[in-house]
């Protein structure tokens, strides 16, 4: 399985079919791999900026390593390869439209060996690329039925909880890479890429309910049950937490992040609307035009990018409860 490239308006698009006409696929930007912060991709920032963020952008650096470390070894609960899970992240990317993932992420799939070329794993992989396209940039076609179709290809449960997490992350980053590349002045798409549409996610999810099985406290390890009681205390994680705790160290990456990050009062801010909207749907056209009115309205650098940030965790969490439940 090999990542076709083309020239012209798809630089960053790439195929879930097999191609063995190429036997060496090379990054357009290979040494986009070679960064020393795997989160905001080695974007110089002011120290103050850092240090105000310092709560959540440790934990998130922390996630970038778990979801996509090194080595991966697979079994039968734990599926998902190093290729499949930088796939997925580039496919998000993709959907972002934030030049400096696709760089990144393309760079670190391009020489890994994909799947088999076998009808099975071609048809696991286009499931999995489909899923992920759609629920980065089309949540609302994410019905009830997509966790079963996951299953059909192969995936379980902690692949099913891991997947949405990867796909939920990388919008989260992009956004936030596209905040502080906006705060440096730096354009966000340098290249005319792969885009989606706009999307739309539900205002509100009410009466939630898991689709997949949840974390038994009767069955839980001791890891489990000591996320389980941490995060069901967050708000914004309690309906979550018993799906997300099939995999404790990423739920307690994600809830340092939500917990870190922080709310200011920022009603009666008009150009905060508009900039969150514009960031929530085409991240890629996200710049100073959009930051500078908000300091320009009375907010801080600092103020500005934790809301900001924080509408992208939204974005993220919303996600998570589309792909892993359902609501009234």
């Amino acid at each position: 399985m090999e990542q076709r490239r083309f020239s012209g308006k798809g630089h960053w698009y790439h195929e879930t079919q097999s191609n063995h006409a190429q036997t060496d696929v090379v990054a357009l930007v290979p040494e986009a791999a070679n960064v020393d912060d795997r989160f905001l991709l080695d974007l110089t920032l002011p120290e103050e900026i850092v240090v105000a963020c310092s709560g959540w952008l440790a934990p998130a650096r922390a996630l970038c390593h778990h979801l996509f470390p090194l080595h991966v070894s697979v079994n039968r609960l734990r599926t998902l390869s190093a290729y499949d899970r930088l796939s997925t992240a580039l496919t998000v990317a993709q959907a972002c439209g934030v030049q400096r993932l696709c760089n990144h992420y393309a760079a670190l799939l391009a020489p890994l060996p994909g799947p088999d070329s076998s009808r099975e794993s071609n048809r696991r992989l286009a499931q999995i690329t489909q899923y992920a396209r759609q629920l980065s940039s089309s949540p609302d076609v994410i019905d009830d039925k997509a966790p079963g179709q996951l299953d059909e290809v192969g995936l379980t449960t902690y692949d099913i909880v891991l997947i949405n997490q990867i796909i939920g992350f990388i919008g989260f980053q992009a956004r936030v890479v596209a905040v502080f590349q906006s705060l440096l002045g730096h354009p966000v798409r340098w290249l005319t890429g792969h885009h989606i549409p706009p999307h739309t996610l539900p205002a509100s999810i009410r009466e939630w309910q898991p689709l997949l099985p949840v974390v038994e406290v009767r069955l839980a390890g001791e890891r489990q049950l000591e996320s389980l009681c941490r995060w069901q205390a967050e708000p914004a994680l309690q309906t979550l937490t018993p799906v997300l705790c099939h995999e404790p160290l990423l739920l307690d990456l994600t809830g340092e992040i939500v917990q870190n990050s922080q709310v200011f009062d920022a009603r009666g801010l008009p150009v905060l609307s508009a900039a969150i909207t514009l960031l929530t749907h085409s991240p890629d056209r996200f710049s100073a035009a959009q930051f500078t009115p908000l300091t320009e309205a009375g907010l801080t650098a600092v103020q500005a990018i934790h809301l900001l940030s924080r509408s992208a965790i939204s974005g993220w969490l919303d996600r998570l409860k589309v792909a892993l439940g359902k609501g009234e």
